[in-house]
């Protein structure tokens, strides 16, 4: 498939405009990049999945290493890192007869990871072999799909995004 060329932006390249400071792309380094950091948190196949099970509604240990097709050492190590770096949380819980246990949640930070589990499945809908299933908006029925916007609304393309330095009073 070709890419658009008619998609505004800079040019029929896919890609951001770097601009101001960051222009020429090599006169700086991308050194306390936000994607690197995302990646050092879910950047495997069986951390992405255990988010996945997760917004899926899965919570016991078990059911995690059963869905996801992992040993229960990975599932374990996942899941301990997943909670150290605030995905989810551990709450304890306890069957008759039977000691304490722990079943796993969505944190607030977890659940804002949605929209990157809904992107990769709209992703993989349009570029790989479809999965079979769909999200629908419960409300109406309408499919769910990831959508770059600006805060002033606008659907927004790679082409038309520029990388910019913040403002010093906006860097954290």
């Amino acid at each position: 498939m070709a890419v658009d060329e008619k998609a505004g932006g800079n040019g029929a390249d896919p890609t951001v405009r770097m601009t101001g400071a960051l222009d020429p792309r090599g006169g700086w380094t991308a050194s306390g990049c936000t994607v690197a950091k995302a990646v050092d948190v879910v950047g495997n196949r069986s951390a992405f999945l255990m988010l996945r099970e997760a917004f899926y509604g899965t919570t016991r240990f078990d059911d995690f290493a059963e869905r996801v097709g992992v040993t229960e050492s990975v599932a374990a190590a996942r899941l301990k890192s997943l909670v150290e770096d605030g995905l989810l949380e551990k709450r304890p819980y306890r069957e008759p007869g039977e000691r304490t246990r722990y079943d796993y949640h969505l944190t607030e930070k977890g659940a804002d990871f949605f929209p990157v589990i809904t992107a990769l499945m709209q992703w993989g809908e349009r570029w790989l072999e479809p999965s079979g299933v769909e999200m629908r908006h419960r409300g109406c029925g309408a499919l769910v799909h990831a959508e770059l916007r600006c805060t002033h609304g606008h659907a927004v393309d790679v082409r038309e995004t520029d990388l910019v330095p913040k403002a010093k009073a906006e860097v954290r």
